[in-house]
């Protein structure tokens, strides 16, 4: 590893290995430049699994990077046989980050809330958007560091979320008195959000070190988001009534799908009335012989079932396409023949 930096109008060099300065630190020459330069050649005795960079996987985290330090600019150049050169910058920071996220979604509020603010040493950056679909995404970091495991501050932004969005559907009468409060999971569907902390002394958690366990980071974190949140709200009460609406939406279809997993439930296994199409069933009870066979349409279960053996064969005709469970919310699914059956 060599180190150039550039300080003082001075270029000073160190070279390192294994961790260890191979030389003294040294002035290599002048310039008129600020900054460092680290260059580096992976060894095969400690990165036994390879040596070998994909371009495409740090082009990826370079631009992650980019997104969380808004204003810098970062490029990534492969100079190897396939030449290639990525340059990311963006001015928007985590703001553009989730419209980035949510391009090929469709928002219900154009332009992401952003909240920043800090307090005792600890800096607090949210992002979020809404979008039309069923989903919630919410990628928080710490230092840089993606948080896969989430942590305290996701923690914190999740309580400030539910909590501001109840406090307001409560005082403008979208939520009414018999009303029960939105859950996290209402409040959160379909939503699109960025955490980002900036943390002076982090503690991780868990096997992979990518859960922050700092108390007080859920504490500032909440408090940060839900103030500027709450005055977002206030100020924009078209967006606000969206959010609220989209949440009991949510609510709505939780507990109709809740209902649809009872009355499922409470069917036995003798109840076949409600399987799709027309079962041909076959006369044997011997699960150890018996036979289902699953056709689309009544053409092609008409022709199954004169081709079968009906002592041990049966014959289920399909109403058609499944419904597509990725994009309709739980009670459609649940209520959906094909599925049902």
């Amino acid at each position: 590893l060599e180190v150039f930096v550039h300080r003082d109008g001075k270029i000073h060099y160190q070279k390192y290995e294994r961790g260890i300065p191979v030389a003294d630190l040294k002035v290599i020459g002048d310039t008129d430049k600020t900054g460092t330069i680290t260059r580096f050649k992976p060894d095969p005795e400690i990165f036994k699994e390879t040596t070998e960079y994909e371009f495409d996987t740090l082009a990826t985290r370079m631009r992650e990077l980019a997104f969380l330090n808004r204003n810098i600019k970062l490029t990534i150049e492969d100079k190897r046989e396939h030449k290639q050169k990525k340059e990311f910058h963006y001015e928007g920071g985590i703001k553009s980050y989730v419209e980035h996220l949510n391009r090929s979604k469709q928002p219900i509020h154009e332009e992401p809330v952003y909240v920043e603010g800090s307090k005792d040493g600890i800096q607090v950056e949210v992002a979020l958007q809404y979008n039309e679909g069923y989903t919630n995404h919410i990628y928080s970091f710490t230092n840089n560091i993606h948080t896969y495991e989430g942590g305290t501050h996701e923690v914190g932004f999740k309580t400030a979320l539910t909590r501001v969005i109840n406090d307001y559907g409560r005082k403008n009468n979208i939520l009414k008195d018999a009303d029960s409060n939105l859950t996290g999971e209402d409040v959160r569907e379909g939503l699109t959000a960025i955490v980002s902390i900036k943390h002076p002394n982090p503690q991780f958690e868990g096997q992979t070190k990518t859960k922050l366990g700092n108390s007080e980071a859920r504490t500032i974190t909440e408090s940060v988001f839900s103030e500027a949140f709450e005055k977002f709200l206030l100020e924009n009460p078209n967006v606000a009534r969206k959010i609220v609406d989209k949440g009991t939406m949510a609510a709505r279809a939780r507990v109709a799908a809740k209902k649809a997993r009872e009355l499922t439930r409470r069917k036995s296994a003798l109840e076949v009335s409600s399987l799709p199409g027309k079962l041909a069933d076959c006369s044997s009870k011997d699960p150890a012989i018996s036979e289902i066979y699953i056709v689309e349409g009544d053409s092609a279960g008409g022709s199954a079932k004169q081709g079968r053996d009906r002592h041990f064969q049966a014959i289920l005709p399909l109403k058609g396409k499944i419904i597509n469970v990725e994009k309709a919310r739980l009670d459609k699914i649940l209520s959906n023949d094909e599925v049902r059956t």
